[in-house]
């Protein structure tokens, strides 16, 4: 029975990667050194993916074997639970097993119902902003660019070959100096003749980065720390250098609008600067020296935790590949600036997220790693490592944030850090249906209230289970 259960059946991704390279049936499977026949069974999961195919695809096409797993559709079977929890759908009676055949069975058409709730709960909310407006004598719209820029980093597993190779070959024409941060100035003087000049924050208007064509100086703020400022020298370099291979990144994603085509493109750009800072080769083989110890990482590159943790979530090279970690960066008011999830673990697009995931411990005692151990309903465990970062504001004092790093628990045995237990946790209150959680906010949307008048338990709501 165990043996049976751990059958790869994947046809609809089988079917939907030849259709991507647009092959026929009988090209695909020769390529793959297998017969057009038993392609097609394979594809109507009739049979099982062996170890043989999956080994052809990582070895003919360079991809990841971890997006054929069973499990890799986390973030898609999230969004289609909160779709599914909606109001509107309430009639629907869409249960988890529902969901899943749709994603195993047709992705594309589980991708397309997301995406339409995605646009759905967009234009409800941009509605009602407009009403809001409207009544207040102003205008205003209510685009998703951040999202859409978030979706497009995650199909690529947040790795980009292209960037790397050009990033290595930027570090490397660096010229020899005292710092990094030296060497990048210099670099930035020989060969667009523009010099670094650091100015007090009145003089910078509150910008942290300024490059001036016409006198030729890149203009930093005196507010960036010795790490932050290599790094905007590099995405400098990055633009100037760089811009025919962010470009054609950059013009991948058929579905982006022109407002977040070019938040990606910024992002792209930011990611080329993190490769010339920490390139692949050296980065990878320090962190798996370092049994991806952040602090020993940080020390090593004279690079931030932030910029440490981002980093090690872009190592899916194959042949090189580092552990999948997925990471957010959350203010104290609970709003999520920065968000990786890299096929590890799903996030809800909107109600918040599960208090019990203390990521704001690390606000309370910012001067330590506070590592915890994660367990979703449906039993997937996670370890989380959080830790509080500050950066200064223009209007005086510093602005706080937490960065949480995390990966599935089955990595424990080649990180450093190690969670005391696991605490059981959800995505968020109104998909998560644990009824003993004494800390939930709302109800879960799927399942109907139970008010009793005379009863009132540890947990602030009561629902119906089927």
């Amino acid at each position: 029975m165990a043996e049976a259960q751990e059958k790869l059946f994947a046809g609809a991704r089988l079917r939907r990667m030849r259709r991507d390279l647009g092959q026929s049936q009988a090209q695909f499977a020769d390529s793959l050194s297998v017969s057009a026949s038993y392609l097609n069974l394979l594809e109507r999961n009739q049979r099982p993916v062996t170890a043989r195919v999956l080994l052809a695809l990582a070895e003919v096409y360079d991809i990841d074997v971890r997006a054929f797993a069973a499990d890799s559709d986390r973030q898609l079977l999230a969004d289609l639970k909160e779709a599914a929890a909606d109001p509107v759908l309430k009639g629907a009676d869409l249960d988890q097993r529902d969901l899943t055949d749709l994603a195993d069975a047709h992705p594309r058409a589980a991708e397309a119902l997301a995406r339409l709730y995605q646009a759905y709960r967009d234009t409800s909310a941009a509605a009602a902003d407009l009403a809001l407006r409207a009544e207040e004598g102003g205008s205003g719209s209510g685009r998703s660019a951040l999202e859409e820029v978030r979706d497009a980093l995650d199909a690529d597993q947040n790795h980009y070959p292209a960037l790397e190779t050009a990033a290595d070959a930027l570090r490397a024409a660096l010229p020899e100096a005292v710092s990094l941060e030296a060497a990048l100035a210099a670099r930035l003087m020989a060969a667009h003749g523009a010099a670094v000049r650091i100015y007090d924050d009145s003089v910078m208007a509150g910008a942290l980065r300024r490059f001036d064509f016409h006198a030729r100086k890149l203009l930093l703020s005196d507010l960036l720390t010795p790490s932050a400022r290599a790094f905007h020298i590099a995405v400098t370099l990055a633009q100037l250098e760089l811009g025919e291979a962010l470009d054609a990144e950059a013009r991948r994603p058929a579905a982006l609008g022109g407002d977040a085509r070019a938040l990606y493109r910024a992002s792209l750009a930011n990611y080329a600067a993190a490769a010339v800072l920490m390139p692949y080769d050296a980065f990878y083989r320090a962190a798996e020296a370092a049994r991806y110890d952040i602090d020993v990482l940080r020390r090593r590159f004279s690079v931030s935790f932030e910029q440490v943790c981002h980093r090690l979530t872009t190592l899916n090279r194959p042949g090189a590949r580092g552990i999948a970690f997925f990471m957010i960066r959350v203010d104290p008011a609970g709003n999520i600036s920065k968000r990786f999830g890299g096929g590890v673990l799903a996030f809800a697009r909107s109600g918040g997220g599960c208090a019990r995931w203390r990521v704001h411990d690390a606000f309370r005692a910012p001067e330590r790693i506070h590592v915890q151990g994660l367990e979703l309903p449906d039993g997937a465990q996670f370890i989380s490592i959080a830790r509080a970062v500050t950066r200064a504001l223009p209007s005086g004092g510093a602005a706080l944030a937490a960065i949480a790093l995390g990966c599935e628990a089955k990595e424990a045995g080649r990180i450093a850090y190690a969670p005391a237990g696991f605490t059981p946790v959800g995505l968020s209150c109104r998909l998560c249906e644990r009824a003993d959680c004494a800390e939930r906010a709302v109800p879960p949307l799927q399942r109907p209230l139970r008010v009793d008048p005379h009863f009132h338990g540890a947990a602030p709501f009561a629902f119906a289970h089927d």
